[in-house]
């Protein structure tokens, strides 16, 4: 960070180097590990195979989660497929690391919430609620016009 001052370059980058680390430092102290590519070392080694990695590893995830987004609609687990794209990106990319484990966190949450004895209870209350009110109509609808197939019209 450059303040005004007649400091050198070796100096300003010295700085630098020190806010990198202690960065690191925080994020270690804090119990992550930052995101290191999952690519082989001889990968990582020579940058244009690693970007050529990178994108394959992109390629594959987005395919994994456009499936999984036309399984939302079709039958298949469209979640999963979604999720494991995600995991896929996360081996390479720190921001797709980050959403996975946000995910991971709200998931829990969700799962947690869902076994507390009084959302359930509320949960079951609802859903026998719905269903009655559902049948209470359907009930009326065929005692006021009756069940009329359509192979079964009389007025061809």
């Amino acid at each position: 960070m450059h303040t005004g001052s007649d400091r050198g370059t070796n100096e300003s980058a010295a700085s630098d180097t020190t806010t990198e680390t202690t960065a690191q430092d925080a994020v270690e102290t804090a119990g992550e590990t930052p995101h290191v590519s999952k690519a082989p070392a001889f990968i990582k080694a020579r940058k244009s195979l690693h970007l050529s990695w990178q994108v394959g590893v992109f390629v594959v995830g987005l395919a994994v989660i456009v499936a999984g987004v036309a399984m939302l609609v079709l039958p298949g687990p469209g979640w999963v497929a979604i999720f494991a794209g995600l995991a896929i990106w996360a081996t390479e990319f720190a921001w797709a690391h980050l959403v996975l484990r946000w995910t991971k966190r709200k998931v829990t949450e969700a799962a947690q919430k869902a076994l507390d004895p009084k959302v359930r209870r509320r949960n079951i209350i609802l859903t026998t609620v719905g269903l009655v009110v559902a049948a209470a109509l359907i009930g009326f609808y065929l005692w006021k016009y009756g069940l009329v197939l359509p192979w079964d019209l009389k007025d061809q």
